[in-house]
């Protein structure tokens, strides 16, 4: 079998790919240390933009918009994972069921429909119920659309796991509910811990959702950067734009360890 890499142009194709992917995120990276404010004229290496996102006139702001951010994603993480938890449970140690597949497919709806299509169903649901805009709509709308990236993780390392490690323990007396705390649950922990720290970044970074269903005065960190952006692009906003993404690869990176390492520990 020819390897993919021989085939002639695969590699400038490649090239250019990542230049087109990568190439506007270490633009932003380099000139948020510009010292000029200036977003196209280099001054010089400073660290002034990240001194002004945490103590300039802006800095109240951003910070009141991160810290809903934070707390929308932990809550948001944490309910999608016990749910997402639940789920993988049901599909692969609840055995047959009628409407098993239709609750696969709905579980992994939100990855297949197009986000904007989901923020405004969402949008129309709140307004129909006549549920007021403000943190806790988004936190609902971010869990839901948090479970499948949450789902899958855990699903993956519980496909790994055999049913006999169950079936041993209750051979020794244990219950149903003591095989899952003792045994199953620790076993699974590695693909929980992943499908959580996907969860989060995946709420925190949301925009699309977010901006359909906050309420008015409401700001989450990706909709106070777009908000600032509108009035003009400032090297402070390149400066929390490469915050963000540092934290995003941190936890991307975080997530497909702890999975690897469960793989490997299986």
């Amino acid at each position: 079998m020819s390897r993919l890499r021989n085939y002639p142009g695969f590699l400038g194709m490649t090239i250019f790919c990542l230049v087109l992917l990568y190439a506007p995120l270490i633009i932003v990276m380099i000139y948020s240390f510009n010292e000029s404010a200036s977003i196209t004229r280099w001054g010089g290496f400073s660290l002034v933009w990240y001194e002004d996102v945490f103590f300039g006139a802006e800095s109240a702001k951003f910070k009141s918009a991160a810290w809903n951010s934070l707390v929308i994603a932990v809550c948001a993480a944490t309910s999608a994972t016990v749910i997402a938890t639940l789920a993988a449970l049901a599909m692969l140690r609840g055995g047959s069921f009628r409407g098993k597949s239709a609750s696969f497919a709905l579980i992994n709806l939100p990855l297949m429909v197009p986000e904007i299509v989901t923020a405004v169903a969402t949008l129309i649901f709140f307004s129909t119920i006549g549920f007021q805009r403000g943190l806790l709509t988004i936190l609902l709308a971010h869990i839901v659309f948090c479970i499948p990236f949450a789902y899958l993780p855990i699903a993956a390392r519980l496909q790994g796991i055999e049913a006999h490690f169950e079936q041993a323990a209750m051979d020794l007396y244990a219950s149903r509910w003591q095989a899952f705390r003792l045994v199953l649950m620790p076993l699974m922990m590695p693909g929980i811990i992943a499908g959580f720290l996907l969860a989060f970044i995946i709420s925190l970074d949301d925009f699309i959702i977010t901006n359909f269903v906050k309420g008015a005065g409401i700001e989450t960190l990706p909709t106070a950067i777009f908000g600032a952006v509108k009035q003009g692009i400032k090297p402070n906003i390149m400066a929390i734009s490469t915050l963000m993404l540092l934290v995003s690869v941190v936890f991307v990176t975080a997530s497909y360890f702890v999975s690897k390492l469960g793989n490997q520990n299986r």
